[in-house]
């Protein structure tokens, strides 16, 4: 089993020194670009303030180019209120159509005073000006007899029925017995966009090689086969990586991390870890989206896929 590799191109935004909005203070995580017109994406991100809370901030980009057109310096969407279930922090997954309008999926990050974080699903609506407004208060997705404990990462794709697929984190475990937690990817259905049906487990895991996974990127080939990257952990002291798995129908996967085609590099900002990958097409080429050393705290860079 094998895939056509990933070139690296360098880093196409790393995060100003220069005083910034105090919620886009450090980081530039979880890169989630939107077409604007031509070459031109804007990449939202999840930004952190003094107190490691994340909001969503955009920069522009020419995609052809490498280059930042813009970038922004006021927040699109900050985290909420004490209380609130993003009151800790925003971490942005996907975008979706549906009913005439486009959601952007995210976690939202809750650290109570006393307990462990813990993360629920929530949904904002992407107006088509390129700003965003919560969808609603209470979460999209929260724990329930599927997923007891806490959910991350969503991302949802229409597949060729019509109908709505979604790959999101859901922990088992904070300690599989290794010190890691057990976070997995899961599996959900919908005809509608709004209304979930959770399946359980997509991805195996093996501890202590896999078993802390985040941030699902999922795309169809043209041979029809589902292709996800993801960060993960083994669970034995590495930092993140990018792993590789593939389905022939979005409901089960083969794990082939040996195959993800993409590692870290020697030196420089993406040389300790490599993780939230987000994958596009552009051009009539794969382009790669992806974070660096310190969970995005460098920035992020974009690699093109080499064909064989």
């Amino acid at each position: 089993m094998s895939v056509s590799a990933w070139r690296k191109i360098g880093r196409v935004y790393d995060p100003p020194s220069r005083p910034r909005h105090p919620k886009l203070l450090t980081h530039a995580a979880n890169p989630l670009p939107v077409h604007i017109a031509g070459d031109i994406y804007r990449v939202f991100y999840s930004g952190r303030d003094s107190l490691n809370r994340s909001s969503v901030g955009a920069v522009d980009i020419d995609l052809e180019r490498r280059e930042v057109v813009e970038d922004h310096t006021e927040p699109f969407f900050t985290h909420g209120p004490r209380g609130s279930f993003y009151a800790d922090g925003v971490s942005i997954g996907n975008c979706y159509d549906v009913d005439g309008r486009r959601y952007m999926l995210f976690m939202g990050w809750q650290r109570p005073d006393s307990g462990h974080w813990r993360g629920d699903i929530g949904r904002l609506v992407l107006k088509p000006d390129l700003t965003l407004e919560l969808d609603s208060e209470t979460p999209f997705l929260t724990v329930d007899d599927v997923d007891k404990v806490s959910l991350s990462y969503p991302w949802v794709h229409r597949n060729g029925r019509g109908n709505f697929q979604m790959w999101y984190g859901s922990t088992l475990t904070w300690d599989a017995g290794n010190g890691e937690m057990l976070h997995v990817i899961n599996y959900a259905s919908s005809e509608d966009g709004h209304r979930w049906h959770r399946r359980g487990l997509a991805v195996p895991y093996q501890l202590g090689r896999a078993q802390a996974f985040s941030r699902p990127t999922v795309s169809v080939n043209d041979r029809g086969t589902y292709e996800m990257w993801f960060s993960y952990r083994s669970g034995t002291g590495e930092t993140y990586r990018i792993g590789y798995a593939l389905s022939e129908d979005g409901l089960s996967w083969d794990l082939a991390l040996e195959s993800a085609g993409i590692d870290v590099s020697a030196e420089g900002w993406d040389s300790e870890m490599i993780e939230y990958p987000f994958v596009l097409s552009h051009g009539g080429r794969r382009y790669m989206l992806y974070n660096g050393n310190g969970f995005g705290r460098t920035g992020f860079g974009l690699s093109v896929m080499d064909t064989n």
